[in-house]
């Protein structure tokens, strides 16, 4: 359990570090307002790690021993399971929406945010499903063979990523908000017996690439789907159907 907790630890401050460069970096300025969309390499390095350390996990000898050691040191303490974590992935999302709600604007308006975290949640099923199918890892508590990333946690990173992005030029601080939301839902899926540590961080990697993608897609999609001063809309809502929390979104074409 002590190593859970240093590790989450060191992971948070060491990743706030890794957005401060990023969010230093895009303070610069600019000619082209849409330089924000466009690629940067910077912003693949955390995730390239993650999503590496994933895949070391799944063949090297000395990363399934931590996988296994880790899970025996949880199966010795007997952690209550919990279900919050199927809720937790979702709550940056909907703080951005409420925030905006609320008064406090992020980056964009309703139609274009909702955009960019439907496709940023669909990179992540279409990366995330696939694999687990293609990989077969069987889960700690051997319930089936679809361990390999953890979809909870992709999610998680995912919505995390979207807030930060959001927020993180006006609100620098308050776009970090998401952040322990989402590595409370991958410290939990360890706790819950559900995923192994290597599942959890390359679930992580793999939503906050979704995220960049998505909003380096956006301008693209954007042109493609909806055209310029039109009356089409988007609207994004929680869903909860056979024990299942999700978003939902409709578009209005």
């Amino acid at each position: 359990m002590k190593r859970i907790i240093l590790l989450t630890m060191l992971c948070f401050f060491q990743w706030i570090e890794a957005q401060k460069s990023v969010f230093q970096e895009d303070k610069k300025p600019i000619a082209d307002s849409l330089s924000v969309y466009q690629f940067g390499y910077k912003k693949l390095i955390v995730p390239s790690v993650f999503i590496g350390y994933g895949i070391l996990s799944l063949t090297s000898d000395d990363l399934k021993q931590l996988n296994k050691s880790t899970q025996y040191e949880i199966s010795e303490h007997k952690p209550d399971h919990i279900k919050l974590d199927n809720y937790t992935q979702f709550v940056p999302a909907v703080l951005v929406y409420g925030l905006n709600f609320s008064g406090i604007k992020g980056k964009h308006n309703l139609k274009d945010r909702s955009i960019i975290l439907g496709t940023s949640l669909l990179i992540s099923s279409a990366v995330v499903l696939p694999t687990k199918h293609l990989v077969k890892e069987e889960r700690p508590d051997g319930s089936n063979n679809l361990s390999f990333p953890s979809g909870h946690t992709a999610f998680a990173f995912a919505t995390a990523q979207f807030m930060f992005r959001e927020y993180q030029e006006d609100h620098f601080w308050l776009s970090l908000i998401g952040y322990p939301f989402a590595l409370f839902t991958g410290v939990y899926r360890t706790l819950n017996d559900k995923h192994w540590v290597g599942d959890v961080v390359a679930g992580a990697g793999i939503g906050i690439l979704s995220t960049e993608a998505a909003y380096w897609l956006f301008p693209k999609i954007s042109k493609i789907f909806f055209k310029a001063n039109s009356q089409n809309t988007a609207f994004v809502y929680p869903f909860y159907q056979s024990k299942t929390i999700g978003l939902g979104m409709s578009f209005n074409f």
